[in-house]
C-alpha cells in the first residue's frame, strides 16, 4: 500500500516512520528545503536580530508566515516555518500534556468537546514521550495531571535554574483567589540523564540560551531525529509544494499534484503528480486548510479553515531585588499550573504561567534595549557595562499561555493574492473573544500579585503604539503570538459539524487524513506539540490496523474463491 504524506514536520515524520516500519511504501513531500545545522547555527550567531526564523533560509517558492494576509480585527501573530522539519525545527521544546478538562471545554461553556478523552489519549502520550525523548519527573507531574501508575519518563527532569529556586522559595504555598501556588517542573523534549533502557540521541542539554530557534548541541528534539530512523520504505522529497489533492466520484482520493522547484530564489518549477492509496496532510493547521480549500475537499460541514485557535500570550516583566542569573538553560524550566483548570474557566479563559529564564529578551528586547537606553542616558565604558549587568542580571519574565476557544469566525480562507508559484495566499480573519480578553485581564492581575509576593519591581508596560495593543474594561493589554496554531480541520463525532473523525480521517473521504494541531477541537493551556505527536501515533496505529484488516479481508476473499482441496 502506498501512502503520500504532505509535510515533514512533527506529525508527518512520526506517521511516516510508523507506516514505513509496517510495510507501507511512503512518499513524504515537503514544501521547504533541507536545512543545514552548521549553516543555521552560523546564521543565528551572526544575525543582528535573533528572531526564531533567523537561522533558516526560507525559499521564494515556499515562504513562511510572512505571506499571510491578515483581515480580522486582530492580527494573527504566530510564525511558522516551511522547511524540512517544519516549525519543529525551531520550537521551544516544552512538552506538557493537556489537562483532562481541556477535552470537554464545551461542557464548561466555551468552545468544543473532543470525540476522545484524556484517558483514551494517555497511552499515546506515553508513546510520544518515549519516541521524541522527554525529560520530566512523573511524581511531580502527578501533582496536577493523571499520569499512569508506575510510569517513568525516558529521562530524568532537567535541573531547575537558580531563578526557579528563588521564586519557589517565596511562591510555593501562597494563595491567589483561593488557588494554592506551586512551582512545578516543565517536561522538556531535550536530553537529560536517561533512565535505564533509554538511549538519548544527541548530546545532553548544556544550558545554552538559544534553544529557540536552534540548539548548538542538538540536545533538543527535532523531527530530523525521527527521520534518521525511517526505514528504507520511506522516501523524502523536499522543495515539493503540493497544490491539489484529487478525489474520484466516490470520494476516494486518487493522487496529489505538486510543484517542484530547485532554485530557492525564484518561483520557477515543474509540475508532477503522484498516485496514492492513502494521503495524509501534515503541513500545519494553516497550510492543511489552504490545501483542502484549494482542492475543494472535505468541506461538507463548512468547517474547513474555521475555528482557528492559538495561545494569545501575555508577557509581564520585572526586576528581582537581587541577581538571579538569567540566560542560563532553556527558556523556561518551571511553571505555575494552578490556573489551568477549575470553576473559574467557566467565566474567563484559563492560563498556564511559564517562568521565563531569558530575562526580558522576548518581552522587551533585552539586552539590546537596555544598552540603548543607557547609551541614550550618556553612559559609556565601565559605567555602561555595570549598568547593563545590574539590570540584565535581575530580569525575569512571566509568560501566560491563554486558552482560546474554537470560534468559527476565526478562520483561514483563500486570499486574493498569489504566491510565487501562482497559488492563493492564505487569508486569516482573527479575533479575540470577551472570554479570552477576560483571561488576559485576569492573568495580568495574577501577575501583579506574584510580583508583590516576590518584591519584584514591575516594568511591564503596554503602549498604544505597540503591536497588538488593545484595551479591555478600561485596562491596557497586549498579546504575543505563541506559535500554537490549531483548529482549522477540527475532529468531532459527526460529519455535520466537523472535518475529521477521532482518527483524523476526513469524513468525506475514506482514505484522506488531515493530521496535526488543526484537528484539535481545543488547545487548553499547554504547548500543543506533544498532543499533536500523541495524536499522530494514534492515527498511524489506526492506519496500520486498517491495512492489516484489509489484507485479511483480501486473503479471506481469495481463499473463498478457491475450490476446496
Amino acid at each position: 500500500m502506498k501512502a503520500v504524506v504532505v509535510g515533514a514536520g512533527f506529525a508527518g515524520s512520526l506517521i511516516a516512520k510508523v507506516l514505513g516500519d509496517n510495510g507501507f511504501r511512503v512518499l513524504v513531500l515537503e514544501a521547504g528545503a533541507q536545512p543545514d545545522h552548521d549553516e543555521a547555527l552560523l546564521r543565528f550567531q551572526t544575525a543582528l536580530v535573533k528572531t526564531p526564523l533567523a537561522p533558516y533560509r526560507t525559499t521564494t517558492a515556499a515562504p513562511s508566515s510572512d505571506y499571510l494576509i491578515n483581515t480580522g480585527p486582530f492580527d494573527y501573530a504566530s510564525p511558522y516555518l516551511r522547511i524540512n522539519g517544519g516549525t519543529g525545527t525551531a520550537w521551544t521544546g516544552i512538552t506538557p500534556r493537556m489537562h483532562p478538562e481541556d477535552f470537554r471545554t464545551a461542557d464548561l461553556g466555551h468552545g468544543r468537546n473532543w470525540p476522545i478523552s484524556y484517558d483514551e489519549l494517555e497511552p499515546f502520550y506515553r508513546a510520544a514521550e518515549w519516541e521524541i525523548g522527554v525529560a520530566a519527573d512523573a511524581d511531580e507531574q502527578r501533582q496536577h495531571l493523571p499520569v499512569a501508575d508506575g510510569y517513568s519518563y525516558p529521562m530524568h527532569a532537567l535541573p531547575r535554574t537558580y531563578l526557579d529556586h528563588v521564586i519557589a522559595s517565596v511562591v510555593d504555598g501562597a494563595t491567589i483567589d483561593g488557588q494554592e501556588l506551586l512551582i512545578t517542573g516543565t517536561p522538556q523534549a531535550r536530553n537529560g540523564i536517561p533512565v535505564r533502557g533509554y538511549r538519548p540521541d544527541g548530546q545532553l542539554c548544556a544550558g545554552y540560551a538559544s534553544c529557540v530557534p536552534i540548539c548548538p548541541e542538538q540536545a533538543k528534539y527535532t523531527p530530523h531525529r525521527t527521520q534518521k530512523r525511517w526505514s528504507h520504505n520511506v522516501e523524502l522529497r523536499t522543495r515539493c509544494v503540493v497544490n491539489r489533492v484529487h478525489a474520484d466520484e466516490f470520494g476516494r482520493v486518487t493522487k496529489v499534484s505538486y510543484q517542484r522547484y530547485e532554485d530557492d530564489t525564484t518561483g520557477t518549477h515543474t509540475r508532477h503528480e503522484e498516485e496514492a492509496d492513502v494521503v495524509v496532510l501534515a503541513a500545519h493547521a494553516i497550510e492543511n486548510a489552504k490545501l483542502l480549500l484549494m482542492s475543494g475537499l472535505a468541506n461538507s460541514s463548512d468547517q474547513v479553515g474555521r475555528n482557528l485557535m492559538d495561545h494569545p500570550a501575555l508577557l509581564t516583566w520585572a526586576l528581582m531585588p537581587e541577581p538571579i542569573g538569567p540566560f542560563r538553560g532553556p527558556g523556561s524550566t518551571t511553571a505555575i499550573d494552578a490556573f489551568r483548570s477549575g470553576p473559574q474557566r467557566c467565566t474567563r479563559a484559563p492560563f498556564r504561567i511559564e517562568i521565563g529564564n531569558w530575562g526580558w529578551g522576548w518581552s522587551a528586547g533585552s539586552p539590546g534595549s537596555d544598552t540603548a537606553e543607557f547609551v541614550a542616558a550618556g553612559l559609556r565604558g565601565n559605567a555602561l557595562r555595570q549598568a547593563v549587568a545590574n539590570r540584565v542580571g535581575r530580569q525575569f519574565t512571566l509568560q501566560f499561555e491563554i486558552e482560546q476557544e474554537a470560534d468559527p469566525t476565526n478562520r483561514v480562507t483563500l486570499g486574493p493574492g498569489r504566491d510565487a508559484l501562482g497559488n492563493p495566499r492564505p487569508s486569516v480573519h482573527y479575533g479575540l473573544s470577551t472570554y479570552v480578553k477576560d483571561g488576559l485581564l485576569d492573568a495580568k492581575r495574577v501577575s501583579d500579585r506574584i510580583f508583590e509576593l516576590l518584591r519584584a519591581e514591575d516594568h511591564t508596560s503596554y503602549k498604544p503604539d505597540d503591536e497588538r495593543y488593545f484595551e479591555h474594561n478600561g485596562e491596557p493589554l497586549r498579546y504575543w503570538g505563541a506559535g500554537h496554531g490549531g483548529g482549522t480541520h477540527v475532529m468531532g463525532v459527526s460529519p455535520r459539524d466537523s472535518v475529521v473523525d477521532q482518527w483524523q480521517r476526513c469524513w468525506d473521504h475514506p482514505n484522506l487524513y488531515a493530521v496535526g494541531c488543526g484537528s484539535m477541537p481545543s488547545l487548553g493551556t499547554s504547548n500543543p506539540s506533544l498532543t499533536m505527536a500523541a495524536l499522530a501515533l494514534r492515527t498511524a496505529g489506526h492506519l496500520v490496523s486498517r491495512r492489516v484488516m484489509s489484507a485479511g479481508s483480501e486473503l479471506a476473499e481469495s481463499a473463498g474463491s478457491r475450490p476446496p482441496p
